[in-house]
């Protein structure tokens, strides 16, 4: 399980090394938007997906993207220039991945887990930007559920819940978690929004639960 990628393509060729040819690996969305290389990140990723390597689920931003792309009203004109991937791929080649786009999973189901972006709403249903909702009456009905959306500090485990997006387009680590193995390997992230990233993670301090909150043992694969 990979966390938010952001756009971050040396930070997830970093990544990508430490993982054995046979891995299966499963992005938890937000691949795009953010980062400084967006385009060559989508096209790791899809290639990825396309030799059968990867799954790649569907994160708020990717969503976003897919709801501009696909309205034909003025005030979408304004919304797609703020969306980096818009902007650095330019209108042909963003509508040209439209569909690939609209194709991505919402969630991924294996044995005593599942994997979605942000969350499960009260009826089971993945829920792109869910946060509070989801942390403090998620019950574990439907197994443990590892998700992104959030950056943390670092990886973190709820009792019912696992929260892997750390930050790596704003300085912080890229992360990748192994339900199975509850191992976490990390490699540094982007540094360029790392003023932002500060900023927003004292915010979100306020607001994530701390019972039954630990954190991941991690292994950094390279250093920053």
């Amino acid at each position: 399980m990979i966390g938010d990628v952001h756009g971050c393509y040396e930070s997830l060729l970093q990544l990508l090394e430490v993982f054995p040819s046979s891995a299966q690996l499963v992005f938890c969305g937000d691949v795009i938007n953010r980062g400084p290389a967006i385009e060559a990140t989508m096209l790791l990723v899809w290639e990825l997906v396309c030799k059968g390597r990867a799954i790649w689920l569907r994160g708020n931003h990717e969503q976003h993207l897919i709801n501009c792309l696909e309205a034909d009203h003025q005030d979408c004109r304004a919304a797609l220039l703020s969306i980096d991937t818009y902007r650095q791929l330019g209108d042909e080649l963003a509508r040209e991945w439209l569909g690939r786009l609209k194709g991505l999973p919402l969630v991924y189901k294996a044995n005593g887990w599942i994997a979605t972006h942000a969350g499960l709403d009260l009826n089971g249903n993945p829920d792109l930007s869910i946060r509070n909702s989801f942390w403090e009456d998620y019950d574990g009905r439907y197994g443990r559920v590892v998700v992104a959306h959030t950056p943390r500090p670092q990886v973190e485990r709820h009792r019912h819940i696992v929260m892997i997006d750390t930050g790596a387009c704003y300085g912080g680590a890229l992360s990748a978690y192994c339900p199975e193995s509850d191992a976490v390997v990390q490699v540094c992230g982007d540094h360029r929004l790392k003023k932002r990233w500060s900023a927003d993670l004292n915010k979100l301090k306020e607001v994530v639960p701390r019972e039954m909150t630990t954190s991941s043992p991690s292994v950094l694969a390279k250093p920053c």
